[in-house]
């Protein structure tokens, strides 16, 4: 494993206009040693995959409270693909029905964290993934 600290962006895709989950997750996974971008707030599934490989960043951490997590997660692994950018983890967070979560695995997400889970837990599943998709390649 590189020596290089983890790079994290941390976005809020589609008009979702609440952010406290996302400041405090940035916040978090800073103080677990990682670099991490935040991209502000209502970001398109276009303008994060863009950010993501501009800021050459190990995962995606995508937030979403509104509901539109069906339609805007898996548009962002979609474009992650088209830009040969697959490599790049995307994980999610927020108010996320149980029964969407099968469907947003399908779909590419990595994992889906929802309210409880500790910023801790998130950090560590982080870790475990990129040293994964490091022995994979």
């Amino acid at each position: 494993m590189n020596n290089q600290p983890i790079r994290v962006l941390i976005a809020k895709p589609g008009l979702d206009g609440h952010d406290r989950g996302a400041l405090i997750i940035a916040q978090s996974l800073r103080d677990e040693g990682m670099e991490v971008i935040y991209t502000g707030l209502r970001q398109t599934p276009a303008q994060i995959v863009a950010t993501a490989i501009q800021e050459d960043v190990d995962v995606i951490g995508l937030s979403c409270l509104s509901g539109a997590h069906n339609e805007l997660f898996p548009e962002v692994t979609r474009l992650l693909r088209e830009e040969k950018a697959d490599d790049i983890i995307v994980i999610g967070g927020g108010i996320i029905p149980q029964e969407d979560i099968p469907f947003l695995l399908e779909s590419g997400i990595k994992s889906i964290f929802t309210p409880g889970t500790t910023t801790k837990e998130t950090a560590d599943f982080i870790r475990q993934a990129v040293r994964e998709r490091e022995e994979d390649q």
